[in-house]
Formats: structure tokens, sequence, C-alpha cells
């Protein structure tokens, strides 16, 4: 597949590593160079003291040398050597006082002694003249009176001392300040070390690092290579000059390529497959501009000699072995989808015109079944309308069987009217639109109830019917269907349980698995033969006789065709006297309702 990419050092690695080269060089370097200054200052302090001891030595030298040539010549003893010595010594005390002061110049305190010095000797050197002017007449007590008077050795003493005071004190600075260069240099050699391990070991495991990303990278693209070769789907890339750069066993086998097609034009293969002017200008569009070219449906003919319609996408991807711009081929064959949409749209054509033909026949019945009830209203009502003024005209002198043929003849036509009209509600729920929108059961439901109340009230007072109707939810659905299978549930319930004192009818709601809403309708009443149930919502289909419980076997296909209406469905359980359950089914609010959504 490809090289081995190679990632540059980051930036901040590098500042590091110059960090660590200036603390394991510089830093050590600039430290040692401190603790020498400081050493090489403490050692001139030290050379300073000892020179200043020496002076003032060499001062008390010259001092008493030239009292001593000073008594000799009171003593009468008067040579020119003697007199060179004595001029010697003199200009020897000069030149001492003189580098004393020069080297005690930044010590306040010496400099005040040696003023005080300086001027002791000068007094004491000019008693030692007049004494040596005076001849043998001077007397011993008259020079120690002298030396008394102007005591010279004492301040010479006081600043030995001080000095000799100040070396020590210099001596143990300076002894301080080699341990501690020595100490510094020792640490800055630990430092070095440590640095220097440290830097080692980043190197190395920077170093493994990048061993193991490029073994990872050869083994991403060895499985890079291994998925281009075993997905089916053709794919190559090619160069900025169209040539063939990289490409998979399944792009080889749909257009032809052999085996050292690399670095040849797409253009030369067998098939002229890659030679559309539009496809190459979009590649180029790819190439030259970065675009991308997403599903691009062209006809091309392919190593077989099939014309086939392909599905073309294709964007830049950079290789890292490749210096030039690169753009990455996926072809996908779409002609036997391309088939069967045009298959589909075909029979969807088809099936539009067999909607429209049963869309005509179901207006067709429609407008005969409103026809029919309408016309068949007019005989039932002059069928019921004749027999009740035959029965008023006979009054008393109709016999028993008169007035039975007459309660038949009125009763029948009463039952085909509920009939009619139980019929064209069935005929509206089938093509009246769904008007969606919120209803809330628990008032729905409390709303039928009330009015089957009342009608039994009329009717039936005697009955006793106990309701138990738990919490109901608000639902998306048209509400006058919704009501009308209230309406439906609930009779039935009423009408089916009428040989029950007192009568139980129970009504729950719950969600299923899918989140769907399931209403059970519960009763005491005959129950029936579920070997029967297919039966129970079928336009006319009854389990019982009219007698035993009247009705027109609507209701239930009336159920029936609004759950389907609502995307929903209703199934029954029972058995033969021990009552009935009704399950209604209506999907949730975000489910589609018979293809449409709530609004």
């Amino acid at each position: 597949m490809s090289a081995i990419q190679r990632h540059p050092v980051a930036a901040w690695q590098a500042g590091a590593l110059a960090l660590v080269i200036g603390l394991t060089v510089i830093v050590p370097a600039l430290v040692l160079r401190s603790a020498g200054d400081a050493a090489k200052r403490s050692s001139d302090m030290v050379r300073h003291t000892l020179e200043v001891d020496a002076q003032a030595q060499s001062l008390a030298l010259h001092v008493r040398d030239t009292e001593a040539a000073a008594l000799s010549l009171a003593a009468g003893v008067d040579t020119p050597r003697l007199r060179q010595r004595l001029a010697v010594s003199r200009q020897q005390i000069g030149g001492a006082m003189t580098a004393l002061q020069r080297l005690t110049e930044d010590n306040p305190e010496q400099q005040r002694r040696l003023g005080e010095l300086q001027n002791q000797v000068s007094l004491r050197l000019g008693n030692m003249d007049a004494l040596a002017r005076s001849g043998p007449a001077s007397t011993r007590a008259q020079v120690d009176a002298a030396v008394r008077q102007y005591p010279v050795g004492e301040l010479i003493a006081r600043v030995i001392a001080e000095e000799r005071g100040l070396l020590a004190r210099r001596q143990q600075q300076y002894q301080r300040r080699s341990t501690l260069t020595e100490l510094t240099r020792w640490l800055a050699v630990v430092a070095q070390v440590l640095l220097l391990g440290a830097a080692a070991g980043y190197a190395v495991r920077q170093l493994r690092r990048r061993v193991g990303a490029e073994r990872d990278a050869a083994q991403a693209n060895a499985h890079a290579g291994l998925v281009l070769d075993t997905v089916r789907e053709p794919i190559a890339v090619i160069d900025a000059e169209s040539r063939v750069v990289l490409f998979n066993p399944a792009f080889a086998e749909l257009y032809g390529l052999p085996s050292d097609a690399h670095g040849r034009r797409l253009a030369e293969f067998d098939g002229g497959a890659w030679t559309d002017e539009e496809t190459v200008r979009r590649l180029g569009d790819v190439l030259s501009r970065g675009r991308e070219m997403w599903d691009y449906e062209c006809e091309q003919t392919t190593a077989d000699g099939v014309r086939r319609t392909m599905l073309i996408n294709a964007r830049r991807m950079p290789l890292s072995e490749h210096q030039g711009r690169t753009v990455m081929i996926a072809a996908t064959d779409i002609s036997t989808r391309r088939a069967s949409e045009n298959r589909i749209h075909e029979l969807n054509r088809q099936l539009e015109g067999k909607i429209e033909q049963v869309s005509e026949v179901n207006r067709e019945l429609e407008a005969f079944s409103y026809s029919v009830s309408h016309d068949l209203r007019a005989p039932l009502r002059h069928t019921a309308g004749f027999a009740d003024k035959l029965q008023r005209h006979l009054g008393e002198a109709a016999d028993e069987k008169s007035r039975h043929y007459l309660g038949v003849i009125s009763t029948s036509a009463k039952r085909m009217s509920h009939l009619i009209d139980d019929l064209l509600v069935y005929s509206r729920l089938g093509r009246s639109a769904l008007r969606l929108q919120s209803v809330d059961m628990q008032s729905l439901t409390q709303e039928t109830r009330a009015m089957l109340d009342a009608n039994l009230k009329l009717d039936q007072p005697e009955r006793i019917v106990e309701w138990h109707i738990g919490r109901m939810p608000v639902v998306v659905g048209d509400e006058n269907m919704l009501r009308q299978v209230w309406l439906n549930l609930l009779g039935n319930a009423v009408k089916y349980s009428a040989q029950r004192q007192p009568a139980t009818i129970e009504l729950s709601h719950a969600y299923d698995a899918e989140g769907n809403h399931v209403f059970t309708v519960r009763d005491n009443g005959a129950g029936f033969d579920m070997a029967y149930a297919g039966k129970l919502f079928g336009v006319f289909q009854r389990l019982h006789s009219a007698t035993e419980f009247p009705g027109t076997g609507i209701g239930l296909a009336t159920v029936r065709r609004v759950a389907s209406r609502h995307g929903g469905r209703v199934w029954a359980e029972g058995r033969p006297g021990e009552g009935a359950t009704f399950f209604l089914l209506l999907p949730a609010s975000d489910q589609p309702l018979n293809g449409r959504l709530p609004s």
C-alpha cells in the first residue's frame, strides 16, 4: 500500500531539548564561575590582610631601628653608616605608613588608628631627634619618658590585632567559599549526570515511540491494504495526470486493469469507460480545485462489454509516499437498482391506475348505497305509516292475529330503518376524512356511560349496571369516530349483560411494549364461542339471535373500521356464559395514523 508516514518532532520537544542542554552545560558553568569568583575574592582578601600585617610589622621594625640609631647618636656613637641607617629607617617608616593607609582605605576604624599612629610616630621621632642632638647629656630616664609619652608599639599592635582578626574571619570565609565551591562543583557534576541520564532516557523513549509508531503505521497500512483488497466496491487512486496509483481487485475486475496498470492513464484501458468528457471534467475539478464529487451517475461500458449505470464518488486523498495531488475514486454499479426502480415506477403507475379504478368503483358503490338507502326509506315510511293507520282504523274490531301481523310489519319496518341508518354511518366512516385532534378518552367514555344510563332509566329502570372505569389517556384521533366506537363497545356490553343482575362493566387502559394504547372493555354477559370470533367484526355477522339480543350486526364492523382508520386494530376474547372482553389498540401519538401524522 503506502510507505510509513513520518511525523516531525513537535516544537515543544525541540524547546525541551534546548532547555536540557542549557541546564546541563550553561547553568553549571555559570554556578562554577560564580563560586570561583567568590573564592578568588576571598583569597584576595586574605592576601590583603597578610600584606597589611606585613606592612605593620615592617613599620614597627623601622621605628625600632630609628630609635636604636637615635639612641646610638645620643650615646656619642656618630658614624656615617649610622647616619645612613637612620635616614633609611625614616624613609622606610614613611613608605610603610603610606602603604598601610592605602591598604586600609576601605576600613574607617583602621584609618583612624593609622592617623593616630602617624601622629605618634612623628612626635616620637621628633623627640628622638632631639635626644640625638643633645648628645651624651641625655639620660636613660629621658629616653624612657619619650617612649612612654608616645606609645607607638601599642598602636601598631592594635592595627596588627585588627588585621589578624580580619584575617581569621576572612580565612573562615575563604574556607566556606572553598567548601561551597567544591560542593557546587560536585552538585553540578551530579546534576549534569542526572540531566544527561534524563535526556538519554527521553531520547530512548522517543526512539521507542517512533519505532512503535512506524510499526503501527506499517500494520495500519497492511490492514488498509487488506481491507481495500477485500472490499467488493471498486476503488482506485489516480494522480494529477489521471495515472493509476492504486487500485483494488474489484476495480481491476470491473474495468479490466492488468496487474501492471500502475502508472498508466485510466483512458488507456479497454472499453473506454473513463473517456467520457463530463466524467473527465468532473475528475479534473476534483484534482485542480479540491471539489468533491458525490453520487455522480453515468453510463459506462465495463470490461465485459456490458453497458452499466455507475455511481461515481471522488475526493482528494493525499498519500504519504506520493508528493503530488491524488484522488480516490469509488464506483458503484447501480444497474440492478436502477432497473428495479424503473420496474417499481412502472408498477406504481399501474397501481395508480388500479387505485383510480377501485376509487371509481367505490364512488359508484357509495352512490349506489346512498341512493338505495334513501330510496328504501320512502316505502319503509309508507309501510310503517299505513300499518299504523290500519291498526287505528280497525281499532277494537281487529282480532289477535291481525294485531300480531300489524306489529310484525311495524317492527320490521323500524328494524329496517335502523339497519339503513347503521349502513349509512358505516359508509360515511369509510369515506370521510380523519379530523385529527387531541381527544380526552376520560370525558368521552364518561359521556357515553351517561347516555347509556339515561336510556336504561327510560327503557329498563329495574336494571342495575355497575361501572368500573379506570384512568383514560388523551389520544390523537377523530373525536366523532371514537365516540362511535365507545357507543358500540359499551352499548354491546350493556346489551349482552342484560340477563345479569347486577351487570358489571369494566373499562381500563394500559400501554404495550411499543407504547401503544390498549383499551379493554370487559363484561359479565352472555359471552361467545371463540371458534366464531372471526365473525364478530364482519358486517351483518351475529352470534346471537335477534329475538334474544336485538341489533343490526353492523356495530362491531364499525368499530373495526374506525380502529383501522386510526392505524390500530380490535379483537375479542370470551366464553359462552362467562362474559366477553374486547380490546382496542390505538397507536401512540408520535406514530403515523393510516399513513398520516397528527398535526
